[in-house]
């Protein structure tokens, strides 16, 4: 179908773009790109969409959403997600290995992407598990996983004990240029701690995650990386010490990147609150220092990208104890706000706060994750995300099309709606 939007404010920071622009769609692809008033020969939409007052992006590209399918199902569904994911102008999403069976053979992936495929929204990018069963023990088939589909390979949050496996499978990523996706966790300093180690969780009683747990998990993937000369992405950073090692190894010119989730750009380990099981995640939420580093470091380009870490969890998991209840929240429609929160808080200039924001959600973790999107090029897909900069809302339970309906922002108000969310060309939601 043939698309016109008008009157829009084009924001595509991959190509250098902030200015009013009419986009021209045809068959699934941006077909012409001119100022306000201009229009290209004999091209007849047979829809036009008024973008006055809204900015029109690239849609959104998320590196860590779970769909909890398969195997997960109680907990949400591939349905429920994606209506989810198109509720936050999210087009494009990587979904890590661990759903039941884990995702660690072809047959898995390609399921998943069919599935994904037939319900026409969000294009879905699997990582494959880098170990059998996430056991850390035998490596998968990388090979054949890579032509089923998946863009990398994870252990998800299960870190891999034996140093031994994790060299073997960075010497077999390297040698056929596979990406490794590894969330920096020690295998056995603060395991089973469910909160950040400092003076607040001795006070509640909780059992804590020092930092160290994350830095000595760091010094050894750069060792590592070091002997094998592998590319390796570092998932969920919490720690001002953390991102200083990483601003090291890229100095050093090692082939690393990394990501921070959402919720950590905002929140820290004093909003657990009077144990607010809500507030409960994985890496936990650390002291404002931390906070206040990885803020920066998103500014100094320390950090890739920013993601969702999309968790549903269900009410049976969730409405426990701090210490018994599942980690993780639900992230994809509260993407695009909480980023363009750290950029009105952080970004001096107010000119750039929107493009540093949707730089952070688009055209980064395209390039963290080897994807063609996150950019609106004439003759790209057309993936785009319209929304209202200034409207604001509610963050309410009952609001989330995500069938996880828990996240430390409950009843917070937040800037930026989306309104318009097209895949490929087509209209796949509307506010």
């Amino acid at each position: 179908m043939k698309l016109h939007i008008k009157n829009g404010r084009l924001v595509d920071p991959a190509n250098g773009i902030d200015a009013n622009k009419d986009i021209y769609i045809d068959g699934g692809r941006i077909a012409a790109i001119f100022d306000a008033g201009h229009a290209p020969a004999d091209f007849a939409p047979k829809r036009t969409i008024d973008a006055a007052g809204l900015i029109v992006a690239p849609g959104l590209v998320d590196l860590s959403a779970r769909l909890r399918e398969p195997g997960y199902e109680y907990k949400a569904t591939l349905e429920s997600e994606m209506q989810a994911a198109m509720q936050g102008g999210v087009t494009s999403l990587v979904c890590p290995p661990d759903t039941d069976p884990v995702l660690d053979e072809p047959g898995l992936v390609e399921m998943l992407k069919h599935r994904a495929k037939t319900l026409n929204r969000a294009h879905v990018y699997p990582l494959g598990a880098l170990t059998v069963g996430l056991k850390g023990q035998a490596l998968t088939e990388m090979a054949e996983l890579t032509e089923s589909g998946c863009v990398g390979f994870s252990q998800a949050t299960q870190p891999i004990r034996d140093t031994n496996v994790l060299l073997r499978a960075m010497e077999y990523a390297k040698t056929f240029g596979y990406c490794i996706w590894l969330r920096p966790q020690d295998a056995h300093i603060g395991i089973d701690g469910n909160a950040h180690s400092g003076a607040l969780a001795s006070r509640l009683g909780l059992s804590g995650i020092p930092v160290i747990a994350e830095t000595i998990a760091l010094h050894t993937i750069f060792e590592l990386v070091r002997a094998t000369g592998a590319r390796v992405h570092l998932c969920r950073i919490s720690s001002a010490a953390g991102l200083d090692l990483i601003r090291a190894a890229k100095k050093e010119g090692l082939p690393v990147t990394c990501d921070v989730g959402a919720h950590h750009i905002h929140m820290t380990e004093m909003d657990i609150g009077y144990y607010d099981s809500n507030a409960r995640m994985l890496p936990p939420f650390r002291a404002q220092r931390d906070r206040d580093a990885i803020r920066q470091g998103l500014l100094d380009g320390s950090i890739d990208a920013i993601c969702s870490d999309h968790t549903p969890v269900d009410d049976d998991e969730k409405l426990l104890p701090f210490g018994e209840a599942t980690p993780g929240a639900t992230g994809l429609e509260l993407l695009l706000s909480l980023a363009l929160k750290w950029a009105d808080e952080t970004v001096d200039a107010p000119e750039q706060r929107v493009s540093r924001a949707i730089r952070k959600v688009t055209c980064d973790p395209a390039a963290v994750a080897g994807m063609d999107c996150g950019h609106l090029a004439v003759g790209s897909v057309a993936d785009i995300c319209l929304f209202d900069p200034a409207a604001r809302w509610t963050v309410e339970a009952g609001a989330l099309a995500s069938q996880g309906k828990h996240t430390p922002f409950l009843g917070y108000e937040l800037a930026g709606q989306v309104r318009t969310t097209i895949v490929a060309g087509h209209v796949a939601f509307e506010r």
